[in-house]
C-alpha cells in the first residue's frame, strides 16, 4: 500500500506496508504531545537489526531537531539508506521544517565526474519508489542507470521518492554505471532539483520537452544550485522528446544550453501524441527517430533511442538494436536488466568494422607523420570524413574493451 500525504498537522507516514513486501518499511510519525521519543517497531530482522534500526532512526530524527514524537514502524527488511529516506519523508509530512541535511553523510564512494561524450549504450530504468529495485542495479552492468522520478512514481508518492532517490545516490554504490536521475515537468521537477542536485548525480532527464526554454530554466536551476551549495562537478543534461512539437524543435532544444549532452525520444508518448499505434518494427517513428538523430549530431551531442517494451522479446530487441545503430545512434534504454547485454552486443562495432577502421586510421598516422596530406589505403584515397568515423570506432572499441590498449592505433 502506497503512504498518502497528510496535511501539516503533526501526523506524517511514508513507505510502504503489507507482508509480501521487501527491502521497504512503513514509518508513521505523530508530533502531537509527547515527552520523549516512543518508538514502536516490528521488524523482520528485529533479532539482528533492532538497536540499529532504533538508533538510526533516533539520529534522523535528531537532525531534524524532533526529539518527542510517537513513532510507528513496520519494517520488512529494509537497509539502513531506506530507513533514512522513509523517516525523512515521514517527518516532512508531519510538518518537520528542515534547515540542513537531515541524512547521514555520504557513505557510497563518489564515482570520477562523468565525460561528455562517455559510453551510453545501455540506461537501465529504476522506479524512484521502489528500494528493491535500486540495490544491486549496478551489479547487471549497465552503462547507467536511471533513478525515475516521473512516471513510475505515483502523484501522492513524489515527495518521498525525492528522499529515497536522494538517499540512494548517497549511499548506494552502482559501480562504473552513470548516475542519472529523471525528474518530473515544471514545477514539480524544480522541487526534484532542490533535492537531488546536493548528492551529485551526473546526468538530470528531463521528460516531455518541447521548447528549448524548458532546458534553460532547468538549467538555470541547476547553476543557483551549484552556486549556493558551491558545487564544482559536472552535471548534464538529456532532454528527453516525446511529441511531435519536441522532435520539430530538437535541434534548438540540444543546443539550449552547455549542459546538454544527448537526445532522446520517448516513444509510447510520441506515438500517442500522433495518434497511431507503437509497433516493433518502428516504421511509424522512422522519420522522428531519424530526425532526432540529425540534430543531436548538428549539435554535437549523442543521439539516444527509446526503450523497447517487451522484455521477453529479446530476438525482437536484438534486431531493434541493429537498426537502431545504422540510424545513428549510439544506445537506448532498457526496461530489465536481461536486455542490457543484448544492447551491449547489437551497439558494438564488428569485428571486420574494427579492423578496418584500424587499417585507416595507421594510414593516415603514417600519411601524418610523413607530412603527407592525401591518405590512401591501398588504392583508394581516404577522405578526412571517413578517418574521423573511423577514429571514432576506434575510440569506442578500445572504451567497450573490444581493443587492448596495446593494439591500439592512435593518430598522436
Amino acid at each position: 500500500m502506497q503512504s498518502k500525504k497528510s496535511p501539516v498537522s503533526g501526523v506524517g507516514e511514508a513507505g510502504q506496508r503489507g507482508d509480501d513486501l521487501r527491502s521497504d518499511l512503513y514509518v508513521q510519525i505523530d508530533l502531537g504531545k509527547h515527552d520523549a521519543l516512543n518508538i514502536e517497531l516490528s521488524s523482520k530482522v528485529a533479532v539482528y537489526y533492532e538497536d540499529a534500526i532504533r538508533k538510526q532512526v533516533v539520529d534522523v530524527l535528531g537532525a531534524l531537531s524532533v526529539t518527542a514524537a510517537k513513532v510507528h514502524i513496520e519494517d520488512q527488511g529494509s537497509l539502513p539508506f531506506v530507513i533514512e529516506a522513509r523517516v525523512i519523508a515521514a517527518a516532512l509530512r508531519a510538518g518537520v521544517v528542515a534547515t540542513g541535511k537531515a541524512g547521514a553523510e555520504r557513505s557510497a564512494p563518489l564515482p570520477k565526474p562523468s565525460a561528455r561524450k562517455r559510453l551510453r549504450r545501455s540506461r537501465l530504468y529504476l522506479p524512484g519508489n521502489e528500494p528493491r529495485f535500486m540495490v544491486n542495479a549496478g551489479l547487471h552492468g549497465p552503462d547507467a542507470i536511471i533513478l525515475d522520478l516521473e512516471d513510475s512514481v505515483h502523484p501522492n508518492a513524489k515527495d518521498a521518492a525525492r528522499q529515497l532517490v536522494a538517499s540512494a545516490l548517497r549511499h548506494v554504490d552502482y559501480g562504473a554505471s552513470e548516475r542519472m536521475v529523471r525528474i518530473n515537468q515544471g514545477e514539480l521537477g524544480l522541487a526534484d532539483l532542490e533535492v537531488i542536485v546536493t548528492e551529485l548525480p551526473d546526468v538530470i532527464l528531463m521528460p516531455k520537452v518541447e521548447q528549448a526554454d524548458e532546458v534553460l530554466t532547468v538549467a538555470a536551476a541547476i547553476d543557483c544550485l551549484h552556486e549556493k551549495h558551491k558545487i564544482d562537478r559536472p552535471l548534464f543534461l538529456m532532454p528527453i522528446l516525446e511529441s511531435a512539437a519536441g522532435i520539430e524543435n530538437a535541434y534548438a532544444i540540444a543546443t539550449a544550453s552547455p549542459r546538454v549532452v544527448a537526445l532522446t525520444i520517448g516513444l509510447e508518448d510520441f506515438t500517442a501524441d500522433l495518434g497511431v499505434v507503437k509497433t516493433k518494427d518502428g516504421a511509424e517513428t522512422l522519420w522522428a527517430r531519424s530526425r532526432l538523430v540529425n540534430a543531436a549530431r548538428a549539435a554535437g551531442v549523442q543521439a539516444i533511442d527509446s526503450v523497447y517494451g517487451d522484455i521477453e522479446d529479446l530476438e525482437g530487441l536484438a534486431n531493434w538494436t541493429l537498426r537502431s545503430k545504422a540510424m545513428g545512434f549510439v544506445g537506448m534504454g532498457c526496461v530489465h536488466p536481461r536486455q542490457i547485454p543484448v544492447i551491449h552486443r547489437g551497439f558494438a562495432p564488428t569485428a571486420s568494422e574494427i579492423e578496418k577502421a584500424q587499417r585507416i586510421v595507421t594510414a593516415f598516422a603514417e600519411a601524418k607523420a610523413r607530412g603527407v596530406a592525401v591518405v590512401n589505403l591501398g588504392a583508394k584515397m581516404i577522405d578526412p570524413p571517413v578517418v574521423e568515423r573511423a577514429v571514432r570506432l576506434v575510440e569506442q572499441a578500445h572504451a567497450m574493451g573490444l581493443i587492448k590498449e596495446s593494439d591500439r592505433v592512435s593518430v598522436n
